[in-house]
């Protein structure tokens, strides 16, 4: 019984060391799903730690059909969607305009950082499952990998993003 309990501790320290390697491989991943479903620091914090949790809690399900960042993406988004939808959790956010300061260098252009504060503006205002369509595209995963990670078909994720893309054009040009 003893040598039974001692495999099974073992197999446990394992499955974690295994965890935390590739948490730590692929946090970022976590921390971009934070960036698009969140406003400020707190609530990226509080949502980061949600995710993690419930990554930890899918692991052992994890059988390594798609690659792990896969996984780490659909766990990640899933997690977010879930808990603005169901509200229970209400993550207070602060609008960015209102905690962002700014030291301007004379030779500093920050013509790529207002366009990119316009576009993370304009993706506030699209529903969870847009914003998880462009969260996947702008990281330059292709339609198979967008489709397997939202469970959709492969054409549904073209469609939708087509009609983001245009969703999108008329947030930035009215």
């Amino acid at each position: 019984m003893l040598l039974i309990g001692t495999n099974l501790i073992k197999l446990t320290k394992e499955l974690e060391h295994s965890f935390v390697e590739q948490l730590e491989k692929h946090q970022n991943i976590v921390h971009k799903v934070c960036r698009l479903y969140t406003n400020n620091q707190d609530a990226h914090n509080d949502l980061f730690q949600e995710i993690t949790i419930q990554l930890w809690k899918a692991y052992p399900k994890f059988r390594g059909d798609s690659k792990f960042s896969t996984w780490m993406y659909r766990v990640g988004l899933n997690t977010a969607i879930t808990l603005y939808r169901k509200g229970k959790r209400s993550i207070n956010t602060q609008h960015m305009d209102d905690v962002l300061f700014k030291v301007k260098a004379e030779e500093y252009d920050d013509t790529e950082e207002q366009q990119l504060k316009l576009l993370y503006k304009a993706v506030h205002q699209l529903n969870d499952i847009e914003k998880a369509l462009v969260f996947l595209y702008l990281e330059d995963k292709n339609y198979r990998e967008i489709s397997d990670t939202m469970g959709i078909s492969e054409v549904n994720a073209r469609v939708k993003m087509n009609r983001v893309k245009t969703k999108l054009r008329t947030i930035l040009n009215p």
